[in-house]
C-alpha cells in the first residue's frame, strides 16, 4: 500500500525556486537511442529517452538529478548498454523538452503516469527483461514514490546521491528553511521508506558536499528491505560519484541487476 505525503505544502515558490533548476536544452538522440514524450497533463508532457541494450536485457527507469536533462545521459548511457542493461531516462516538467513547471506534487504525480508508459512501451515492444526503478538526488523522490507504491513489477531500487526525507534537503539547500512541518513530514517520509520491501541498492559519496552521507545512512536503517545494501565511494562528492568509483559504481550495480 503507498504512503501518500501531501507535498502541496511544499509548493511554495520562495521554496520551489530553491528545489528545481529547470533547463530547457536539448540534443538530438545518439544512433539507437529513441526520444517519447509522455503526457501527463492537457498540453503538458514530460521528455524522456530510451537508450536500448536488447529486448532481454534489464531496463532501468532513471529518474536524474537537478539541473540535468535527458541527453546529459547520452554518454552515460553507453556504459550501462556495456553493462547489457536498456536505460530509460525521464525528465521533469520544464526540463528538457517537457512543458509545465516542476513541483513537487506534479514530479510525485508525473512519476506514476511516466511509469505506466515505461512499462507499456516496453511489453509493446517485446522488451521482457526485469524492470528497476533508479533516482539521483532530486531523482530519488520519484524513484521512491514508485518503490513504496507496491509495483510488483520493479525487482529493485537503486538510489544514488539521494536523500532521505525532503523536509530534511530543504534545510540542506535553504539554511533559513524552517518549517513547523519539519518533523511532520520527517516521520511521512520514513514510514514511506520504510513500507519499501524490495531489494534496495544505495550508493552515495563519501563526501558529498549537497546531500550528506548520513541521508544514505539514514535511509539504509530505516528501509524495510531486507535485501538491501549501502556503497559508499571514498574520496567521492555529490556530482563526481561516478567519475570518482566508476568501476565500484558499475559493479554494484550489474550486480544487484543480475543478481
Amino acid at each position: 500500500m503507498s504512503h501518500r505525503i501531501d507535498y502541496s505544502r511544499l509548493d511554495q515558490p520562495h521554496i520551489l525556486q530553491f528545489v528545481f533548476y529547470p533547463r530547457e536544452d536539448w540534443a538530438p538522440p545518439p544512433p539507437g537511442a529513441v526520444d517519447h514524450s509522455v503526457p501527463v497533463e492537457d498540453g503538458i508532457s514530460i521528455s524522456c529517452r530510451f537508450y536500448p541494450a536488447s529486448e532481454s536485457a534489464p531496463s532501468i527507469l532513471f529518474f536524474h538529478g537537478n539541473g540535468e536533462v535527458v541527453y546529459d545521459y547520452d554518454r552515460i548511457a553507453s556504459l550501462y548498454k556495456g553493462e547489457s542493461i536498456n536505460l530509460f531516462v525521464a525528465d521533469y516538467r520544464g526540463y528538457g523538452q517537457s512543458g509545465g513547471m516542476p513541483s513537487f506534487s506534479n514530479t510525485v504525480a508525473d512519476a506514476h503516469i511516466i511509469f505506466n508508459y515505461f512499462r507499456d512501451t516496453l511489453q509493446a515492444s517485446g522488451y521482457r527483461g526485469p524492470l528497476f526503478v533508479m533516482g539521483r538526488s532530486l531523482g530519488s523522490l520519484s524513484a521512491v514514490e514508485l518503490a513504496s507504491s507496491d509495483l510488483q513489477e520493479f525487482k529493485g531500487l537503486i538510489i544514488e546521491s539521494g536523500f532521505a526525507s525532503a523536509g530534511r534537503l530543504l534545510s540542506y539547500l535553504i539554511p533559513i528553511f524552517q518549517s513547523p512541518n519539519l518533523g511532520e513530514f520527517e516521520k511521512a517520509t520514513l514510514e514511506k521508506i520504510h513500507s519499501i520491501t524490495m531489494p534496495v541498492l544505495l550508493i552515495h559519496g563519501q563526501y558529498d558536499e549537497i546531500i550528506p552521507h548520513e541521508q544514505a545512512e539514514v535511509f539504509y536503517q530505516n528501509v524495510g528491505s531486507e535485501d538491501k545494501k549501502l556503497l559508499t565511494i571514498p574520496g567521492a562528492g555529490h556530482n563526481d560519484i561516478m567519475l570518482v568509483g566508476m568501476q565500484q559504481y558499475f559493479s554494484a550495480i550489474r550486480e544487484f541487476v543480475f543478481g
